[in-house]
């Protein structure tokens, strides 16, 4: 049950943060304006609250894990979003990290 809790928490996680930054990226870089900065500030603020409805009661074993994947997210993000290609290292590396995710958040532990 816990996985099946996390795991959406964390794609939810991963939308508001990748796209929170990629909203303010779109406003500074490609000059798109305040509105798009300000989408991005109430994304980002927005992914700090979802972090905490994790099962898991470790911080930072929540954003350890998260972390990987933010590494997986921002490179599908960038394909959907920009047209990036990943390479074959890009691919490889987001798998360790997703692999990571998961001896992180759901490798069995005693007590």
């Amino acid at each position: 049950m816990t996985v099946l809790r996390s795991i959406p928490l964390f794609l939810a996680a991963a939308v508001l943060e990748i796209g929170g930054a990629w909203l303010i990226w779109q406003g500074v870089r490609e000059q798109r304006g305040w509105a798009w900065i300000g989408g991005g500030i109430v994304a980002l603020g927005l992914y700090g609250f979802v972090a905490t409805l994790q099962p898991d009661a470790h911080f930072g074993r929540i954003l350890a894990a998260y972390g990987g994947i933010f590494v997986a997210g921002s490179l599908a993000w960038g394909m959907v979003a920009d047209g990036y290609r990943p390479d074959r290292f890009d691919v490889i590396g987001a798998l360790l990290c997703l692999a990571g995710v998961a001896v992180i958040m759901y490798a069995p532990r005693t007590g």
